[in-house]
């Protein structure tokens, strides 16, 4: 099946086996992890996941905004982000559009029948985005590298900075070599004609495509930056001491985007969810919040929207300045001065028999098919 992707061999599979990382045929999380993230409860069965919880799904869509307008003006500040679900984000820097892990697909699975299927359109499709001048991944789970999306994208000229072993994916699905640079903690690219530097920094997670295939490409998070403006993109994480020498190295960030969604008390050490995210805010020196990895996929048995109002409860108490876009929502963000629930629209409109605001969405957005039709 292609979109398992293709495993590194060459030069690609001796970078790997050259790095820190690599030991025993797989990459390690060699980073320690924070005391107490580790649960005596069980690990939810299949039952559970497939049948267990309740709420894991908004009973209508969500608010959506197409933001196409919004990109056509110039950025007053420099720096714009819009959310366009899950991880996926399109950051704006000082001139540079940089778009992460680029999910658009129906299902974050191999397969176009089974696996988890997202309750949430984007909000535009692929081919309704602006010139991007880099796309970021941070490793390779279904619901980060996405086999349709990326076989879209490489139809176009946009170069991938991503983890080592990733590349063998990407340039499987037709990505061309000299369009991707892997690299391994804390190298870093800059990208060419620009100012723009990407450093792949330590996150806490695991990585494979297959059911026999477990840790033989890397994960990492992102620090990104340009002349004026700096970015954090967690991808994929837990909660590590490691946060506090990535802001030891880059200082404060003005944007941080951490995962937030799929958690549950044993996952502690791959996954943060909205109370550890606050905590490795703290560590990152603060910044302004964007959170991500929500309002997109059932990962987990926790309620759907059970990240946005955990952050809503208690960021404020923090002095968090937290960012709560809508789906499509271009936001620059010394700009925000409050967060609107507007997540809690999607039930609201269904118990008054209303459809939720879809403020100039376009027409080739399909909520019954679940995913943009190019």
């Amino acid at each position: 099946m292609k979109s398992f992707g293709k495993k590194a061999a060459g030069e690609r599979l001796e970078r790997m086996q050259a790095s820190a990382l690599w030991a025993d045929g797989a990459f390690r999380n060699k980073h320690p992890t924070l005391p107490g993230l580790r649960s005596a409860e069980p690990r939810p069965s299949l039952g559970d996941f497939l049948c267990g919880g309740e709420r894991r799904h908004p009973r209508a869509p969500l608010p959506a905004i197409d933001p196409r307008r919004v990109w056509s003006k110039p950025v007053d500040t420099g720096l714009r982000a819009t959310w366009l679900g899950h991880s996926t984000v399109l950051l704006e820097m000082d001139g540079v559009r940089v778009l992460t892990d680029p999910v658009w697909g129906a299902r974050a699975s191999p397969s176009r029948l089974v696996g988890p299927k997202r309750f949430q359109p984007v909000p535009i499709t692929v081919a309704q985005l602006p010139p991007i001048d880099l796309v970021v991944i941070s490793h390779d789970h279904y619901d980060h590298l996405d086999y349709p999306t990326i076989r879209k994208l490489a139809r176009t000229n946009v170069p991938f900075v991503t983890t080592l072993g990733v590349g063998a994916h990407l340039e499987a699905w037709g990505v061309p070599p000299e369009r991707i640079t892997e690299l391994d903690w804390w190298e870093t690219h800059t990208l060419p004609g620009t100012d723009l530097r990407v450093t792949a920094t330590p996150s806490q997670h695991f990585s494979g495509r297959s059911l026999g295939g477990r840790n033989d490409t890397l994960w990492a998070s992102f620090a990104i930056q340009s002349a004026r403006h700096s970015a954090f993109f967690s991808g994929d994480t837990g909660l590590t001491t490691e946060y506090t020498r990535i802001a030891e190295t880059f200082g404060r960030f003005d944007l941080v985007m951490l995962e937030v969604g799929a958690f549950h008390p044993t996952w502690g050490d791959i996954h943060l969810g909205p109370e550890n995210a606050l905590k490795a805010l703290q560590l990152l020196g603060g910044g302004s919040f964007l959170p991500v990895h929500w309002g997109t996929f059932n990962l987990a048995m926790h309620a759907w929207d059970a990240p946005p109002e955990t952050l809503l409860q208690q960021a404020p108490a923090q002095g968090v300045h937290l960012l709560m876009p809508r789906l499509g929502e271009a936001i620059e963000p010394t700009q925000v001065e409050r967060v609107t629930p507007w997540w809690r629209d999607a039930d609201a409109a269904r118990d008054e028999g209303k459809k939720p605001a879809q403020d100039e969405a376009p027409e080739t957005v399909s909520p019954a098919v679940g995913f943009p039709i190019d």
